[in-house]
């Protein structure tokens, strides 16, 4: 999504939040599959994008996905002591609060973004956090992008 896209998106009447789902690559993104092949019905708000791991999000890719348009950001993993990579999700659990507070400092909400943990059998778990997420940043209604 470009920036004339995300602003043509803001000056739409009936806004629909745009949210961006990075999904680990050996869990989550394979809970999403296993939602879409099972017929499972989420919200189409969310565009996932692959990760390795969760261990390689950082507060960058959380405010570059805002400054492009996404109202809210999930980040769905393996659960803790599952990581592909043994200690990734862990590393990005340890991280977590820091980049809350760092986004609440950089001006984000920080109810726009999510941790969540699903493996590859609860897809139905990884919808609901979809759903969540689409109802929590609805009602937050479109983000401010103060720090451009």
């Amino acid at each position: 999504m470009t920036t004339a896209e995300a602003k043509q998106t803001q000056s739409d009447e009936g806004w629909e939040p745009r949210i961006v789902a990075f999904c680990c690559n050996w869990c989550s993104y394979a809970g999403a599959d296993l939602a879409g092949t099972s017929r499972i019905q989420y919200p189409p708000n969310a565009r996932i994008i692959r990760v390795n791991c969760t261990g390689r999000i950082d507060v960058e890719f959380i405010l570059a996905a805002l400054d492009m348009g996404a109202d809210g950001v999930l980040v769905s993993g393996c659960h803790p002591g599952d990581c592909h990579y043994t200690s990734g999700n862990l590393k990005l659990r340890a991280r977590w609060a820091l980049m809350k507070k760092a986004l609440e400092q950089a001006g984000v909400n920080p109810k726009r973004v999510r941790l969540q943990w699903a493996s590859a059998s609860e897809a139905q778990k990884f919808a609901d956090g979809v759903t969540t997420m689409t109802e929590q940043v609805r009602e937050l209604g479109p983000i401010e992008r103060q720090w451009q």
